[in-house]
């Protein structure tokens, strides 16, 4: 299957960069600091969301602000102790792509994003949770992402790793590719699924990208 496309999107953490470890370390410390029990941490969906919308459903509503700006810190802190690498494929699929049809569109604070990314060496045009009103599942995010660019929705392509970024993609009209990093392919509803970036090859043409499985 072939996928033409103007501009890609790329989620970042779980589908450029693992952060899980990071993640699980900063939340888990988070939780504690904030008298959260496992039980009621572990039932509130975490990943494709952002800080904001997870301390909503845990924390009363004048205790979000302050809560948020906390994982923040821990995980900005936690960068330099391993908290991100690249993952498959990323480096070499985007160091082939003109860097005016690209960008990363996470949930992440730009702060968090930007430290992430700085430390893998990838500078893209991001937009972040900071720049959007509502998060994935909404298209919001995505929809941005393709006026920023100046190209339609419609000749977009969405890379992600999570349900809810993949329902984004798809309410905002793009075509969408899944990377089962963090969820079993059967769980992810997309145009194309593969394993990893490194399972994806981009051919860039005079009218645009060409998008296939395998190399």
């Amino acid at each position: 299957m072939t996928i033409h496309a103007q501009a890609l999107l790329f989620d970042n953490d779980g589908t450029l960069v693992s952060t899980l470890e990071s993640v699980r370390r900063c939340w888990t410390r988070w939780a504690a600091e904030y008298g959260i029990t496992a039980q009621r941490f572990g039932a509130v969906e975490l990943h494709g969301r952002t800080a904001a919308e997870i301390a909503a459903d845990l924390l009363p509503a004048d205790v979000v602000p302050e809560a948020v700006a906390r994982i923040e810190d821990l995980e900005v802190e936690d960068v330099p102790h391993g908290g991100v690498r690249l993952l498959p494929g990323t480096r070499e699929l985007l160091a082939a792509l003109p860097a005016e049809r690209w960008a990363v569109v996470t949930s992440a604070t730009r702060r968090l994003a930007e430290a992430r990314l700085d430390a893998v060496g990838i500078l893209p045009k991001t937009l972040a949770a900071d720049d959007v009103t509502r998060g994935k599942p909404d298209p919001e995010p995505y929809l941005l992402a393709a006026r920023t660019l100046g190209v339609e929705p419609q000749h977009c392509v969405v890379f992600e790793d999570a349900p809810a970024g993949l329902r984004a993609g798809r309410a905002a009209g793009m075509r969408t590719v899944a990377l089962a990093t963090t969820h079993e392919a059967g769980e992810l509803t997309a145009d194309l699924v593969v394993p990893d970036l490194s399972a994806v090859s981009v051919q860039v043409t005079g009218a645009g990208m060409e998008i296939t499985a395998g190399h």
